[in-house]
């Protein structure tokens, strides 16, 4: 049905957290941020230590730190994003099996398991399908 795109961190320092978790799991790093990366960051008055989301890769899935201003008690900190081929099918085969439909975005949706813990399903990108 599908499978871990991502794990999802909402945090208040993205790259600090990152570098924690880097740290901590064998085989995992920040990923390499670009010229045009860093040309696009500049842009925003940002550098690679004040991006607001900041990539690990390793042997596993990867690992997303983004910036969520604030503690929401209403949010999981840490989420799964799943990557799916039939997201309306899969949302209908969940809310099914106890689940709840959040929100729907033109590439994700955000739901809640039959305990609330919210997860994302995600389009499969066109690039990784191929």
């Amino acid at each position: 049905m599908g499978k871990i795109h991502e794990i999802v961190f909402d945090c208040d320092k993205p790259a600090k957290l990152a570098t924690f978790w880097v740290g901590l799991l064998d085989g995992y790093a920040i990923r390499a941020y670009d010229d045009a990366e860093i040309a696009r960051l500049a842009a925003l008055g940002l550098t690679p230590e004040t991006d607001p989301t900041v990539m690990v890769d390793g042997p596993g899935p990867s690992i997303c730190f983004q910036n969520v201003e604030g503690r929401r008690y209403d949010n999981n900190r840490v989420h799964f994003d799943i990557e799916v081929d039939d997201r309306p099918g899969t949302v209908e085969h969940l809310r099914e099996a106890g689940a709840e439909t959040v929100r729907v975005l033109p590439t994700y949706t955000v739901m809640r398991d039959p305990e609330g813990n919210q997860f994302c399903l995600v389009d499969i990108r066109e690039a990784m399908a191929a």
